[in-house]
């Protein structure tokens, strides 16, 4: 009997004692560990971070730092620690917190319409892990370029200004690819054959649209500004297109924060392949990265026979169209005393 009470006795305590583990354990897993944390905040665990790296972000914000490290070694995050963008709330466990550090949360990258590759590289970079001499290598990959037909002059015009959802610790390379892949996605059958009535190729009808994109800020106005410059190329007259020139001096002169408000003869006479007034045909890229209404605006252009154009005095924002080059004249000597009485110089 004696042997018999002492083995009941044993198990009870076993019990009890397996219980006050179980319920020790419990707390450290299951109670509030994280207090102070901003419900819009993320952190960011970088390629080169380990379980320590983490450690050091969320400690300041534990209560109880001995129970996280515990409840992490026996989940084995410390030894599977997953790179990325995760989401924390306050008030979260210690064991909810390791579930959500292995999430990975995407970002949503925004671009509009970026001047040159280094811009967008750069716009890139503030938004990933990746940095911009990163990104900038992945697009001016020698095999990439050759595979689709670009040069490093004309690589912008791959990739169109949207948002796309990405991890934050993307590969620049699968984040090049996957911002191409959009392009080659809009480039249907359908607008492929429009480029081709056109005379133009993919990339061309992008670089046609950097100028149109530059030439006027009013999206209803486009496909008219698109039908002008056709028309020139089609009797093969220059393209005469001041934000080429604006481009022209900025990439001469390696200034491209100063802003151009007014068009000089001085910018006409910047020996560049991007004049077009020097040059005839089309600059060897875009001038800028068009959106979507642009090069649409060139692929379903207007049906007129304008050849010329200029800013409107009447109508700020637009232009005044001309067939003849009297009628532009005069359109062009209005608007130049309207400048002029403003004191752009």
């Amino acid at each position: 009997m004696k042997i018999k009470n002492i083995v009941v006795l044993i198990s009870v305590v076993g019990v009890f004692g397996l219980m006050g583990y179980l319920y020790f354990w419990y707390q450290k897993a299951f109670s509030p560990n994280l207090n102070g944390w901003d419900q819009e905040q993320f952190i960011y665990v970088k390629e080169s971070d380990n379980f320590y790296d983490v450690l050091d972000v969320i400690s300041p914000y534990l209560n109880d730092k001995d129970g996280f490290l515990e409840i992490s070694e026996q989940r084995q995050y410390p030894y599977n620690v997953i790179r990325g963008r995760f989401k924390l709330r306050n008030g979260m466990n210690s064991y909810d917190i390791i579930e959500a550090l292995r999430v990975n949360i995407p970002v949503r990258l925004t671009f509009n319409n970026q001047e040159r590759i280094e811009n967008l590289a750069q716009r890139l970079s503030t938004q990933i892990e990746a940095d911009s001499l990163d990104i900038l290598e992945a697009f001016y990959n020698p095999k990439f370029l050759e595979d689709n037909g670009f040069t490093t002059q004309n690589v912008l015009s791959g990739f169109l200004p949207d948002t796309y959802e990405v991890y934050w610790n993307v590969n620049p390379i699968k984040l090049r690819n996957k911002l191409h892949g959009d392009y080659l996605r809009y480039w249907t059958k359908e607008r492929r054959a429009k480029a081709d009535s056109l005379g133009l190729s993919p990339v061309e009808v992008s670089i046609l649209a950097s100028i149109v994109q530059k030439e006027t800020a009013k999206v209803d106005e486009r496909a008219k500004v698109a039908g002008a410059y056709l028309n020139r190329l089609r009797i093969g007259m220059p393209l005469q297109a001041d934000p080429t020139l604006v481009y022209s001096y900025k990439l001469a002169s390696n200034d491209w924060d100063t802003p151009i408000f007014r068009v000089l003869n001085k910018h006409k006479e910047v020996e560049s392949a991007y004049n077009t007034y020097l040059n005839p045909g089309l600059p060897p890229g875009p001038i800028v990265m068009p959106d979507k209404s642009s090069i649409e605006a060139v692929l379903n252009p207007e049906q007129h026979d304008y050849i010329y154009f200029c800013a409107s005095v009447e109508n700020l924002g637009y232009h005044e169209f001309a067939k003849t080059l009297r009628e532009h004249n005069a359109n062009s000597a209005k608007y130049h005393r309207y400048l002029n009485q403003q004191g752009i110089r």
